[in-house]
């Protein structure tokens, strides 16, 4: 791992310490009933790591201790594939903390790999416990969307976005979020949110009368699948040239990584999702990992943030970060 993002930050006098813990970001699962190019977690049918029911019972713990963390970000792979899942969400929403849900919509049909069997019931369930659904769709058009998640996920995905519109998500009034994400198809950086949200609202009203809240653009981190990617075809150097011509001051100072933890299916620690795919755990002073159960947010804002040239495509253009652009 080179040091371009540290170099550049240094050239522009810029420190990134923590600032807060105030989101805590599980992945619970890297099962999932699907295999995107683009996944930096390379989830797929055929992963089989989960958090275990003594990592569940950690994180609802730690949210009751520490009431200064106000969300609970859960991800995966599929996160609703884990056994564990409808726990941790009734869980957290009996502590009145935010839960967001990182809903691949085509779950909703495709259920878990091993057993094919539909999990229909989830936006009345999402519904019932007041959670944020965020879900990927790469584009409003079919074609750029199943050249990236696969074959038939774009109309599984709006028929899944109409299904949760039929309970209140994304429909003006009911307070019921439901947001959006768009990565793009290949080495390119996101258009400016703002535009392309309106873009995404106009086409998915008038083609499928379908409503959202949200647009996240969310740029495709060098990392895993997606870097295997660019390197087979010949575009990792120019993308990463891309992402460091594109480095926004204002942007960086707003990575997420300064206000959330990620803790992944062992119960590690990480500074964000991404540095958790690349293993760069956060240690203690005599080098064991930190872990949700010896869980200490004191300790844990004195800490050095990890850093890597992937860190680049959280500070390119309108910046990156898991609830879309920074800037």
């Amino acid at each position: 791992m080179t040091d371009l993002f540290s170099r550049e930050l240094e050239r522009r006098g810029i420190a990134l310490p923590p600032r807060a813990v105030d989101t805590l970001q599980l992945n619970i699962t890297r099962r999932c009933n699907q295999a995107c190019r683009h996944c930096h977690v390379d989830a797929s049918p055929a992963r089989t790591e989960m958090l275990s029911a003594e990592g569940v019972a950690a994180c609802l713990d730690v949210l009751e201790r520490h009431p200064q963390i106000g969300t609970l970000d859960l991800t995966g792979g599929a996160p609703e594939l884990h056994p564990q899942f409808t726990q941790l969400v009734e869980g957290a929403r009996a502590l009145d903390r935010r839960v967001i849900v990182r809903h691949n919509l085509t779950v909703q049909f495709d259920g878990d790999p091993a057993t094919k069997q539909p999990m229909d019931h989830l936006p009345a369930f999402f519904a019932q416990q007041g959670v944020e659904v965020v879900s990927s769709l790469p584009y409003y058009q079919e074609y750029f969307t199943d050249a990236q998640r696969g074959s038939g996920v774009f109309s599984k995905s709006i028929e899944a976005l109409r299904r949760l519109n039929a309970v209140g998500y994304g429909m003006p009034g009911t307070g019921r979020v439901l947001s959006l994400v768009y990565n793009p198809v290949g080495p390119y950086l996101p258009a400016p949110q703002a535009s392309l949200e309106a873009d995404y609202r106009k086409a998915l009203a008038q083609q499928f009368d379908v409503q959202f809240t949200n647009l996240f653009t969310i740029t495709n981190m060098p990392i895993h699948r997606f870097r295997l990617h660019l390197e087979k075809s010949g575009q990792y150097a120019a993308y990463m040239d891309k992402l460091l011509a594109a480095f926004n001051p204002a942007a960086a100072g707003n990575v997420m990584c300064r206000d959330l933890i990620s803790v992944d299916h062992l119960g590690r620690l990480y500074d964000c999702d991404f540095n958790q795919q690349l293993g760069l755990h956060l240690q203690r002073d005599d080098g064991t990992p930190e872990t949700i159960f010896d869980f200490d947010p004191a300790r844990l804002l004195r800490r050095s943030i990890r850093l890597g040239d992937h860190c680049l495509g959280c500070s390119a253009g309108g910046g990156s970060s898991c609830g879309g652009a920074t800037v």
